[in-house]
């Protein structure tokens, strides 16, 4: 009878909590992510299949390394602050028309500004970052940096508009934007790769990005989101938002500064040493990315109108589910860990991947995946912090994270190679991870302070 009623209560307890809307939600982008990225795995196996460790995949990495840093850093951050302070925008019914206005002219400036600065910067960037490479790696680059560089523009009108909707709850529709850029990738290795080898996967990332820009501004032309109206830098909650940007573009920068190194290191080893660490990223990346959009997406809305409404509640609510949602990756972690030789051999052993490389992808990713529960539920407390605009001590905490792994880079390096550097990457993200944690949890007793 007591097992019974054990049984009857976790039913009930279950049922609760699929009825509440942002688990609702986020198993709703988890869902459309998932098959987006069952779809970027397809694309990865052909990819692997048609370039395997090559040069030509080592400059395709290189070339993307700066324009991603860009959307990344410059537009994912103004996307962040964009969120909340449309969301206070909306709550105090101001002019959102203007509000939207204001933040696509300030996303068409950046991505003009920083894509005028890569352009004029590739020679620089390649002799300081990449030296004594050959002159066929340095041209490869060139050849597909500025084919990448339009990609920008795409993804900093995307990300606005992605944001637009997904304030309204429309995450399933912004989900799918993210299905374009695999499928046109596929279609050029199968269709186009004789003629455009070199470039292919440059070509189907900036078809994609315009693919996914055009499909959101469809679509939230069709929801009546889009209200623009005259342009106005001195709204208040625009205002705000330029207060938070430079700690956020600080931390994202330095932050995605780490992938930079990374790289830095690895070109120092043999070639495909770069192909090797970003083959080993593929499947952590995979894991910890379906649920860094669906929580992303979904959380950062809902930790500020719940922060509007009750400050106390919301604490309560992260320091709860953190504990549950990192037990359970731990869980997830483990199992990775112990079929990550077999992953890696179905996925990517056939043609130019042979087994030396799947042994060597396969412990660099097992590395990596013990970086996932501590990744996951930092991006958590990263929204939680960026919702209540508190966004400088990322900065700081970022700062301090990329010099430890400099230091730690080299040293792990001389010692594993390309695997002290994924070990390196995992240490990084634990610390940063657990000083979040405690940050949130000091603001959590200061508030709790406050109200009593």
């Amino acid at each position: 009878m007591h097992l019974t009623s054990i049984i009857d209560n976790v039913k009930l307890k279950s049922k609760e909590l699929l009825q509440k809307k942002v688990l609702q939600n986020i198993i709703l982008v988890s869902g459309v992510t998932l098959f987006i990225s069952i779809l970027g795995f397809i694309k990865e196996t052909v990819v692997a299949a048609n370039y395997g460790l090559s040069i030509e995949l080592d400059t395709f990495y290189v070339a993307i390394l700066i324009p991603g840093v860009i959307n990344t850093v410059f537009l994912g951050s103004f996307k962040s602050v964009f969120i909340p302070n449309y969301i206070n925008e909306v709550g105090k019914k101001g002019n959102i028309g203007s509000f939207q206005s204001t933040s696509l002219m300030i996303t068409l400036v950046v991505s003009l500004f920083f894509a005028g600065i890569s352009y004029l910067g590739t020679d620089t960037f390649l002799e300081i970052l990449y030296p004594n490479k050959s002159l066929e790696f340095y041209n490869l680059v060139k050849l597909q940096l500025p084919i990448l560089l339009f990609a920008i523009f795409f993804w900093g009108i995307a990300s606005t508009l992605g944001a637009l909707l997904n304030v309204n709850d429309e995450y399933r529709l912004s989900s799918f934007a993210g299905i374009y850029t695999p499928i046109f990738i596929l279609i050029g290795i199968y269709f186009f790769s004789d003629q455009f080898k070199n470039t292919i996967l440059a070509w189907g990332t900036t078809l994609g990005a315009f693919a996914s820009c055009a499909y959101l501004l469809i679509v939230a032309k069709k929801k009546n989101l889009i209200v623009l109206g005259k342009p106005d830098y001195q709204n208040s909650n625009i205002k705000i938002a330029f207060k938070q940007l430079p700690a956020k573009i600080s931390s994202g920068l330095l932050t995605a500064l780490n992938s930079v190194v990374d790289q830095f290191f690895a070109a120092q080893l043999v070639i495909g040493s770069i192909a090797a660490l970003q083959y080993g990223l593929k499947i952590p990346a995979f894991l910890s990315g379906l649920l860094l959009v669906a929580f992303g997406n979904v959380l950062l809305p809902y930790f500020t109108k719940l922060v509007l409404s009750n400050r106390k509640l919301a604490f309560e609510n992260l320091f709860k589910n953190l504990k549950w949602v990192f037990i359970g990756l731990v869980v997830i972690t483990i199992f990775g860990i112990l079929v990550s030789d077999l992953v890696v051999t179905l996925l990517y052993q056939r043609k130019e991947f042979t087994a030396e490389d799947t042994q060597v992808v396969s412990t660099i990713q097992k590395v990596f995946l013990a970086y996932i529960p501590f990744k996951i539920t930092g991006m958590i407390m990263v929204n939680f912090a960026t919702s209540i605009n508190k966004n400088s001590i990322m900065a700081y905490i970022s700062l301090v994270a990329l010099v430890l792994n400099v230091l730690l880079d080299y040293v792990f390096m001389e010692m594993y190679g390309v695997f002290g550097i994924a070990l390196c990457t995992t240490i990084i993200t634990v610390l940063k991870s657990m000083t979040m944690y405690w940050y949130l949890k000091r603001l959590k007793q200061e508030n709790d302070s406050i109200t009593q």
